[in-house]
């Protein structure tokens, strides 16, 4: 699908997992809470939703919240990304092709060319658009009037956003990571989209062993299902749930190869002192962003390791966890 293809939300991702209305996505009770009167005051306003910023670890569900809040709305949505938006006049293609209350989802804003951003101020506050034409001092200003649209702008390091830019959204929500009960109503529902049995038991060991995170519990329910299919042609039980997880490299914490990896350089390669995020990244061949957005944010909600100012240090936990003796010189 071209990225930058306007689409009525109700056709979009018919035949994949997403949820197609707000009462079908689970989890995310208070920002789901804040989203319905935001949205009903905006529908009896009959105005323009206010521009929203949606961050958060990846596979949460942004993307699908945007596509939401624009079929809650019954309006169209243009979906495009940071990197995608090059110079302001790809900016100016994009917004002069909206109609009134039209929804502009930018995926990865937090990348956005500075100078396309500086461009966005204007169209996001006062809903015009200014264009040079010309170079030195031949170069003269023309503004655009731009019909009144809604930026919902997904980033996962909301750190790296300009002030300017982030107080230009009048909302802004934090999505966290899912508790074990939304997680199985998730895979439930994915199970019976993709046709696939799953017990109940099963069903629970999945979404403990997902991270806390939509997208890896429906990545793991394809996966065993082709497991299954291969294997056993049955229902997804808790034996083989076990069995084909063990095959993935998923532990009981839900830690896969590179997290382990990421614990026994801190464990036994450090005998648990302080690591900086770069020698980590070194040592393991990895890329420093995937650590830090990936891998890290889990490993420390399950305190497994901690941040200091000399790097990261494993707990006594991630020792237990690898069944690694803690080292007698260890205080932290």
């Amino acid at each position: 699908m071209d990225k930058n293809k306007k689409v009525k939300p109700v056709d979009i991702f018919e035949e994949t997992l997403r949820p197609r209305k707000m009462e079908q996505f689970q989890g995310q009770k208070k920002v789901k809470e804040k989203l319905d009167i935001f949205l009903q005051a905006t529908k009896k306003r009959k105005e323009p939703l206010d521009h929203v910023l949606l961050y958060g670890p990846p596979g949460l569900g942004k993307t699908t919240l945007a596509h939401l809040i624009a079929s809650e709305l019954g309006v169209n949505i243009r979906i495009t990304s940071g990197p995608a938006i090059e110079r302001s006049g790809d900016l100016a293609s994009i917004l002069t092709n909206l109609k009134d209350k039209d929804v502009l989802f930018i995926d990865e804003v937090h990348r956005l060319n500075r100078t396309v951003e500086e461009a966005l101020y204007p169209a996001m506050e006062d809903y015009c658009l200014d264009i040079i034409l010309g170079k030195g001092p031949s170069a003269r200003t023309i503004r655009l009037e731009l019909p009144k649209f809604t930026i919902i702008a997904a980033t996962t390091r909301i750190g790296l956003l300009s002030s300017p830019l982030r107080d230009r959204f009048g909302a802004v929500y934090r999505l966290n990571y899912y508790d074990q009960d939304s997680l199985s109503k998730i895979i439930k529902r994915s199970a019976k989209i993709l046709k696939t049995e799953i017990d109940d038991e099963a069903c629970w060991e999945l979404a403990t062993r997902s991270r806390g995170t939509p997208r890896i519990a429906n990545t793991l329910l394809k996966r065993i299902r082709d497991f299954v299919q291969i294997k056993a042609q049955g229902k997804i039980t808790k034996q083989l749930l076990d069995e084909a997880l063990k095959i993935l490299e998923v532990d009981e914490l839900g830690l896969d190869k590179i997290d382990r990896d990421f614990l026994t350089v801190l464990c036994l390669d450090h005998q648990g002192k302080p690591v900086g995020v770069e020698t980590l990244a070194a040592t393991l061949s990895e890329d420093e962003g995937t650590l830090l957005e990936v891998v890290e944010p889990y490993l420390m909600q399950k305190s497994l390791i901690k941040r200091t100012k000399q790097g990261r240090v494993a707990t006594p936990k991630s020792f237990k966890h690898l069944n690694i003796p803690l080292p007698k010189n260890y205080d932290n």
